[in-house]
C-alpha cells in the first residue's frame, strides 16, 4: 500500500504536537512494509517558528531520532494530482490550508482511485466550527477523530459511520523508561511540565492545579515549552518555577527520566466540550514510566485506570496531597510507573494505531466493493 500523509508539519514540533504522534505512526506503517510519503508546505508556521527560534540546528533532534522519516515540502502552487500519483489512501490533516483539502476531495470525486480521509486532531470543530466548516470535505470517504467526543460533532454534521475514532499513542520506539530506571531522589528531582502556553484557555488551570501545588508541595518545577507571553514568564517566576523553553519532542524521555514526576493540565475544551480526550503528553509521559498526577479529566472513554495508571486530583488542595505523597513514597511512584507503562504498551502505542488504521482502510475498501456490486 502507498499512503500520502498531507501533514502541516513532520519535521517541526514547534507548537505542533501532532507532529509527535505521526512519526511514530508512520515509522510504524514503513516497518510493516508500506510505502509512505509525508507531504509538508515549504515554510509552514511551525517550521517557520522553529527556524526563527533555533535556526537549522532545531531540527537535529529530529533527524537524530527519526533517519527513516524524510518529509517532502510543496509549494502552493504544486500539482496535487502529482503530488498524490499511486497512492492508494490519502489523508489530510485538518491544519492544511481549505483549498489543499479541497483539491484533494475534487480528484477524488473526478474519479481517482485512492481512499481519501480528513484527520481531526484539534478542538476547533467545537471552539471554531466556522473554521472546521470552511472545508469542502465533499468526496472524502472518511474522517479519522482522535476521540469519541470529536467523533460525536462531525456525526452530527451527517458523516454518520464514516467517521472513525483514532486516538494518538506513544511512539514507543522513542519513549520508553530509560536503560537504567533507578527511581531515587539522587537520580530523580522535582517536577517537569512539558507544555505550551498557547492562547491563555488554561491560564487559570496551570496555576491552580501545577504552579500552586508543585511550591506548595516543596517541589522544583521545571516547564518546557512554548509561546510563554511576559506576563506567563511573570506568573512562573512568581511561584519560583524554571522556564526551560522549547524542547525537542525527540528529546522529551531524557527529559522525564530526570524528574520525580510529571502533571496533566488539560486544555479546557477537553475538560469539558470534548471529554475523553487526552493530550498526547498523557500517552508519552505514561510510556516513560514517569509517576503522572492529572488535574480534572474525565475518562469517558475508558483508554486508563485513573487511580492505577495516573493519580486525580479534583482540586488544587488533591493536587497538593497527590504530589506530596508521590515525593516521598517511593513504592507509591513505582506503581503507577509500572502500572501507566504496562497500559501504554498494551493498548496505546503508535504500532497499535497503525493496525488500527489498516483496519479503517480495509473497513473502507469493503463498502467499496459493496456499494459497487
Amino acid at each position: 500500500m502507498k499512503l500520502v500523509y498531507f501533514t502541516h508539519s513532520l519535521r517541526s514540533c514547534w507548537n505542533h504536537g501532532n507532529a509527535h504522534f505521526l512519526r511514530g505512526v508512520l515509522r510504524e506503517l514503513l516497518r510493516l512494509g508500506h510505502e509512505v510519503v509525508a507531504l509538508e508546505p515549504e515554510n509552514g508556521w511551525s517550521l517557520a517558528n522553529l527556524f526563527a527560534d533555533h535556526g537549522a540546528d532545531g531540527l537535529i533532534a529530529f533527524r537524530t531520532a527519526y533517519p527513516d522519516l524524510a518529509p517532502q515540502s510543496y509549494t502552493p502552487g504544486s500539482d496535487v494530482a502529482a503530488l498524490v500519483e499511486g497512492a492508494d489512501v490519502v489523508i489530510a490533516h485538518e491544519w492544511n490550508e481549505p483549498a489543499l483539502v479541497a483539491a484533494l476531495g475534487r480528484l477524488r470525486r473526478e474519479g481517482a482511485r485512492f481512499r481519501l480521509l480528513f484527520h481531526d486532531t484539534h478542538h476547533r470543530a467545537v471552539s471554531d466550527p466556522d473554521a472546521i466548516r470552511a472545508f469542502d470535505l465533499d468526496g472524502y470517504d472518511g474522517v479519522l477523530a482522535f476521540g469519541a467526543s470529536l467523533a460525536e460533532v462531525y456525526r452530527r454534521w451527517g458523516w454518520g459511520e464514516r467517521v472513525f475514532v483514532w486516538h494518538e499513542a506513544a511512539d514507543l520506539t522513542l519513549f520508553h523508561p530509560p536503560a537504567d530506571p533507578v527511581d531515587e531522589p539522587a537520580r530523580r528531582e522535582g517536577l517537569v511540565w512539558i507544555g505550551n502556553w498557547g492562547d491563555g484557555e488554561r491560564t487559570a488551570e496551570i496555576e491552580r492545579f501545577l504552579l500552586r501545588p508543585a511550591r506548595q508541595a516543596g517541589l522544583a518545577l521545571d516547564i518546557h515549552g512554548v509561546r510563554y507571553p511576559p506576563e506567563a514568564l511573570a506568573l512562573l517566576a512568581r511561584y519560583g518555577a524554571t522556564y526551560r523553553g522549547w524542547l525537542p519532542n525527540a528529546r522529551a524521555p531524557r527529559i522525564f527520566a530526570q524528574h520525580l514526576a510529571t502533571v496533566h493540565v488539560p486544555r479546557r475544551y477537553y475538560a469539558s466540550i470534548l471529554p475523553g480526550i487526552p493530550t498526547i503528553r498523557v500517552f508519552e509521559a505514561l510510556a516513560c514510566g514517569i509517576p503522572l498526577v492529572s488535574a480534572p479529566w474525565e475518562d469517558s472513554e475508558g483508554l486508563f485506570t485513573p487511580g492505577e495508571d495516573y493519580l486525580v486530583a479534583r482540586s488544587g488542595a488533591a493536587m497538593t496531597r497527590h504530589l506530596r505523597a508521590v515525593k516521598e513514597d517511593g513504592a507509591l511512584r513505582a506503581r503507577l510507573a509500572a502500572h501507566g507503562l504496562a497500559t501504554i504498551r498494551a493498548r496505546h502505542g503508535c504500532a497499535h494505531r497503525a493496525g488500527e488504521l489498516l483496519s479503517i482502510i480495509a473497513r473502507l475498501g469493503r463498502e467499496g466493493v459493496e456499494a459497487a456490486a
